[in-house]
């Protein structure tokens, strides 16, 4: 498996001893792998020595990969691109995040390849990338010019060339010939510096200058960079060579020069060569580029001349450009202050005008992620052309759609330090302000997210007005934040004013106004009415599916939310259907590790529990959990949800000691997430009591049942479906203690309120009725106990069916337990 490493430099020379070395150290650690790391100053070669050593030992991998790692957001990116070569979900799927984070997963376990080299290139700071960098039965080889590395990983220097690998390469690279005696005083000169040597050979090559002439140029070259005070980091051999080759260009063909200097203000990662041919007419024609960008015979022969002049690398199999990062510095420095703004805005409407609409939409995914490896180097920040600040905040869209949430947090704050200063009422401001919430929310920064959320808003409705499309799109985004403060009032009330609006402003078949369609959906869903949180979960997923402008993350959630709202409406079999389709929609069109896909699989985890699929449902909940706490680590609302699922399944396979234990951890990690009052909070209470009582410590369950139904009392009313519950296991509590009289009184009233809110034959009714059986024949009541228990199984079996768990414990006389289980949010 061989991916993402740059084409082998045919004139290589030389360095045996060194890859010998490097090849030496990182195959003797026998016992535990240690990163090596090529350390050495620009232009060096560390690059090409890595390239080197890659093609060179290939044979002793099953797997090399290539990460460009000078931008940490880039080196996830980069990993995530290897997920399907190890069988994992592409990012295009999973997301950047997911996909990176599974990779890593399966380098460590050596599944499928236990034979890898993982080269991390131009790694700055060992603390951006040392906690992503793989430790497994594989190697890792960093190239880095910091120093700092030699105190966390093996690191061996790189010097320049000696002299006689200077003259070897001199006159592999010079077609021509050049006699030793030349090379070895263009060499003395160069400081036989590779990257100096490799553009003198290339200006050699190419005009037919004498070295004679060359070493003249050179000399008065160097005169004017020494009267010029260049900078003491840049090598001067390096800048006389270079400056020597774009003069040389310049007088040939000044566009290439013009074009080269533009490229020194984009990233030092490749650049599509497509981004320099999508400005429009109208900008075409104001760009310092115009010429180039409107003839693309021109074009095309201006990039093979910067080539010939080994100024950029050409990568015809990616039709990328890349231009090395010291050469960029130089061309930088030499421009002058007064014209790098200039080239940067030539940059910034390049790259926007190269950036497709809809960055939420998983075709678009791969151009953004080569996009995004120029936006913080070209300074995109500073740019106030709305063009390019939309740019901006798409690129932030993209990341959270594609769930890298991190990096999606961090450009936006990188964007908001510098648009602050116009002002906290600038547009821009406000929506990546908007961008911002969205990503905190997920990241489960709920209490963060809703203060600037809310802040935001005000702003909104001050400065644009109630009903400017920024205003609607965070309206409807702030439901959310009412729901993860467990306000599901406030945010029915909300979200009802929202969908009003938003069908005002946009139509009842926009995709806007059918996510808020949706989100009104998950409000009846959470106060309990269950009928009208159908029917508007089936009208938002039926015409999403309909409409070319949802996504599919969109579908697949309200797709999940309608399998839900059928489960809990009691259809348990059918809630498997719609689950077992939604979960296969979501493998294929998102990757079976992306955010929606495992809330997706949590859900019919759940509903084929209840359908007595327990088996089914164990193997779900585990892989699920795994998955979740992988990706978003151990305190995330997700992970919480999943090891809630996970307890409820182990209880039902009879693993009731493991499944207390880890509730007990997930109980201590809920009021961090959503506060000590929070409905949430006390549904997982209420889990953990009925694992106490199963597990013998019965007086402990009671205080903690009845601890959790006065505060689901307290926030949604008893007559809500949570509460409900949570008293039906209370009711066990208490005939357990031999309380029989108040678990008969308080088992008529659950029955009687579950008969009003979900019907007759709701599974959670029929159980609290089949429970009241068992305390009436306790009581001595055969009468009034065997009339409810024949209307009772009766009703069993039409909706559940003899051989369902449920039925056969009600059967057999025994209680019947249930828990809680939270949706997404």
């Amino acid at each position: 498996m061989w991916g993402k490493v740059p084409q082998r430099n045919k004139n290589f020379t030389g360095r045996g001893e060194l890859l010998d070395k490097l090849h030496d150290s990182v195959t003797s650690d026998v016992t535990a792998v240690v990163p090596h790391a090529l350390h050495g100053f620009g232009g060096v070669g560390k690059t090409h020595v890595a390239i080197e050593y890659a093609y060179r030992y290939r044979h002793e991998y099953d797997l090399v990969w290539w990460i460009p790692a000078d931008q940490p957001m880039l080196v996830r990116s980069s990993l995530a691109g290897l997920a399907p070569h190890l069988g994992l979900p592409p990012s295009s799927a999973a997301g950047i995040e997911d996909a990176s984070a599974a990779v890593l997963d399966a380098l460590r376990r050596g599944e499928p390849y236990a034979k890898w080299l993982l080269i991390f290139d131009n790694a700055e700071q060992p603390e951006d990338i040392n906690d992503i960098v793989p430790r497994g039965p594989g190697h890792v080889l960093i190239t880095s010019r910091n120093h700092a590395w030699q105190g966390v990983v093996d690191t061996i220097p790189v010097d320049v060339f000696s002299r006689t690998e200077s003259i070897e390469f001199l006159r592999k690279r010079v077609l021509k010939g050049i006699n030793p005696q030349d090379a070895s005083r263009l060499a003395q000169e160069l400081g036989d510096l590779p990257l100096a040597l490799e553009q003198a050979g290339a200006l050699h090559a190419e005009t037919g200058m004498s070295v004679e002439e060359y070493l003249r140029l050179l000399k008065e070259q160097t005169t004017q960079l020494l009267d010029a005070n260049k900078p003491s980091d840049y090598p001067l051999s390096m800048t006389a060579a270079w400056a020597l080759s774009v003069s040389q260009l310049e007088a040939k063909m000044p566009e290439a020069v013009e074009l080269l200097r533009c490229c020194a203000f984009f990233g030092p990662e490749p650049i599509p060569r497509d981004v320099f041919g999508r400005l429009d007419e109208e900008r075409t024609a104001r760009s310092r580029l115009g010429r180039l960008l409107a003839n693309p015979i021109l074009l095309s022969k201006a990039i093979r001349e910067l080539g010939r002049y080994a100024l950029v690398r050409i990568d015809s199999g990616s039709r990328t450009i890349q231009v090395h990062r010291l050469v960029q510095a130089l061309l930088r420095e030499d421009v002058g202050e007064e014209n790098r703004q200039g080239f940067r805005e030539e940059v910034h409407l390049l790259l926007a005008a190269a950036a497709p609409d809809r960055p939420d939409d998983t075709e678009n995914w791969p151009l953004y992620a080569e996009l995004l490896g120029h936006v913080t180097p070209a300074q995109v920040k500073t740019a106030a052309d709305p063009a390019v600040r939309r740019f901006a905040l798409d690129t932030v869209r993209y990341l959270y759609s594609s769930g890298d949430y991190p990096s999606a947090r961090d450009l936006a704050q990188e964007f908001l330090e510098e648009w602050r200063a116009t002002g906290e009422s600038d547009p821009w401001v406000l929506s990546a302000q908007r961008h911002l919430g969205i990503v905190l929310r997920e990241l489960g920064d709920y209490a963060e997210a809703f203060a600037l959320n809310q802040r935001t808003l005000q702003l909104m409705r001050t400065s644009l007005g109630p009903e400017h499309e920024e205003t609607l799109l965070l309206t409807n985004s702030h439901g959310a934040d009412f729901r993860t403060r467990g306000d599901f009032t406030a945010a029915l009330e909300h979200d009802r004013e929202s969908l009003h609006r938003h069908r005002e402003k946009f139509g009842p078949k926009s995709s806007r106004t059918l996510r808020a369609l949706n989100n009104l959906a998950v409000d009846y869903l959470l106060v309990g009415d269950y009928e009208r949180a159908f029917d508007l979960q089936n009208e938002a997923f039926t015409e999403q599916r309909r409409s070319p402008n949802s996504s599919k993350v969109e579908e697949l959630s309200s797709w999940n939310g309608l399998a839900r709202i059928v489960r809990l409406r009691g259809e348990y079999f059918e809630a498997c259907d719609l689950g077992e389709d939604a979960y296969e929609f979501g493998v294929q069109a998102l990757g079976a590790d992306h955010p929606w896909t495992l809330r997706t699989a949590k859900d019919l985890s759940i509903a084929k529990r209840r359908a007595g699929l327990i088996e089914e449902a164990f193997e779900i909940a585990q892989r699920t959990f795994e998955r979740v706490e992988r990706v978003f680590g151990r305190d995330h609302p997700d992970t919480l949800a999943a090891a809630l699922c996970m307890a409820n399944t182990l209880r039902a396979m009879g693993g009731t000691v493991e499944a207390l234990e880890l509730l007990r951890d997930t109980a201590r990690r809920y009021p961090r997430i959503f506060g000590e009052n929070h409905p949430f909070r006390y549904g997982c209470d209420m889990n953990r009591a009925l694992l106490l009582r199963v597990n013998g410590d019965v007086e402990e369950a009671c205080r903690l049942d009845r601890e959790s139904l006065e505060g689901l009392d307290r926030r949604l009313g008893r007559d809500h479906h949570y509460s409900l519950t949570c008293a039906i296991n209370l009711v066990s509590d208490l005939a357990t203690l031999g309380d029989g009289e108040e678990a008969r009184v308080f088992g008529a009233d659950t029955l009687g309120r579950l008969r009003n809110l979900l019907g007759e034959d709701h599974p959670l009714t029929l159980a609290s009725a089949a429970n009241l059986v068992v305390d009436l024949r306790a009581a001595g009541e055969e009468g009034e106990a065997g009339a409810l228990a024949a209307d009772t199984f009766d009703r069993y079996r039409r909706v559940l069916g003899e051989d369902h768990p449920d039925v056969r414990v009600a059967r057999a006389g025994e209680r019947l337990d249930f828990d809680f289980d939270p949706p997404a949010l």
